[in-house]
């Protein structure tokens, strides 16, 4: 069985049994759900003590070789991921708190569901105040207290910074970077194998707390998440009919890829078949050879969907209020860690944690949404498929011109 069938089963046994355990079992037996809690809140701990090294050498690799090795080509984009990103970004937040905003939990249950986690206490900042705070006075300081955003610009700054090095000096920055990240891989590996385990016990005091409402929620967040998805990857289609790409070829290079993308959930899995693709489009070889590689490693539009459809979920679920300033932050984020999305099945999710912390929600969400993943994910890998292929005909089309 495979670790994503077995996540999803261990996360099926979780809410079973604490919905049992809330509504037909004694209730004595919720000592239970007391005593696998510790085995989850430890696997939710240990998965965020990754987070910070992943997110910053994932950015400062990609700033750091992006300041002299991705040229004109590879600017321009960044450019258009970022303007993609932000679109979608932006319109996730409007729609996705309008929906969710539906979806009923009883709330002497949320209310006995925040009572054990660990909820952030500290008051949502200004506006002002949240400018301010963007730059860090004492890094160290911010990555101990959780302040994720401050660190993501700090290693923008200096990655930037470490791209006009003389060369020697680059290299040996890069290569320790990369060592640091892949080892950190490695440890983010090894918490996926017991992630049945996290979930499970996860699963069980949040069943028993919510009862069959969880289900509920659940099924939303993956209908919403699959349906924006879906939206996103239709609204790609006339981008590349502007770019002077006929619908029907479009549909049947970047099909393969997409059937691909489903069954395997990686992007970089689907790129031979989007190379292939892409020649039989007729792009050049410079958007074909370089382009596309650049763009399958670097760009998640599915990212800019489920951070925030994610985020919300887990604020509805817990009880977290959110406002604009809020809002502006997940969209925010959801575009600069979209550019660290690691190249593994739940990426957007791993990588969800400093938004959780940055608008003040709990990074125990993390399990969940990764034990209901597969879904979600294959629609996700989907966007990223078809966001790479309409990218590049937009660029072949700038290149052209």
């Amino acid at each position: 069985m495979s670790l994503t069938s077995r996540v999803l089963l261990a996360l099926v046994l979780g809410l079973a049994l604490g919905i049992a355990l809330a509504t037909v079992l004694p209730p004595e037996w919720r000592v239970v759900s007391t005593w696998v809690e510790p085995i989850g809140t430890i696997w939710t701990r240990a998965l965020q003590m990754t987070v910070l090294p992943l997110v910053v050498t994932l950015l400062f690799t990609g700033v750091l070789s992006g300041g002299t090795g991705i040229g004109s080509l590879g600017v321009r984009g960044v450019v258009l991921f970022a303007v993609l990103l932000l679109v979608v970004a932006g319109a996730t937040v409007m729609i996705a708190p309008a929906i969710f905003a539906k979806v009923t939990i009883d709330p002497v249950a949320a209310a006995a569901l925040r009572e054990g986690t660990s909820l952030p206490t500290a008051a949502v900042p200004s506006v002002r105040e949240w400018l301010v705070g963007l730059v860090p006075n004492n890094i160290v300081a911010a990555g101990a207290s959780g302040a994720m955003l401050p660190i993501i610009v700090a290693t923008l700054l200096f990655g930037a910074a470490a791209s006009r090095l003389p060369v020697e000096h680059r290299d040996v920055l890069e290569r320790g970077a990369s060592a640091i990240c892949a080892m950190t891989l490695v440890v983010v590996r090894w918490l996926l194998v017991v992630a049945p385990i996290g979930v499970f016990a996860l699963a069980v005091p949040l069943a028993v707390r919510l009862g069959v409402s969880a289900l509920g929620a659940v099924g939303a967040y993956i209908a919403i998440t699959a349906a924006l998805s879906v939206a996103v990857i239709l609204a790609l289609y006339p981008l590349v009919w502007v770019r002077g790409i006929k619908l029907g070829d479009f549909v049947k290079a970047a099909g393969p890829g997409q059937s691909i993308a489903v069954s395997a959930r990686s992007s970089l899995a689907a790129l031979p078949a989007m190379i292939e693709g892409a020649t039989d489009l007729g792009l050049s070889p410079r958007v074909v050879a370089f382009f596309l590689p650049f763009s399958s490693s670097l760009f998640r539009l599915g990212a800019a969907i489920a951070i925030p459809v994610g985020v919300c979920f887990v604020a509805l679920l817990y009880g977290v209020p959110l406002g604009p300033t809020e809002y502006i932050t997940i969209a925010f984020l959801s575009v600069l860690l979209s550019f660290s999305v690691p190249g593994i099945p739940g990426g957007s999710i791993l990588i969800m944690a400093p938004v959780l912390l940055a608008v003040g929600a709990p990074v125990e969400g993390v399990g969940i949404l990764l034990g209901v993943d597969t879904i979600p994910d294959m629609f996700r890998t989907t966007a990223n498929v078809t966001g790479t292929m309409a990218a590049a005909t937009v660029i072949e089309g700038k290149a052209a011109s």
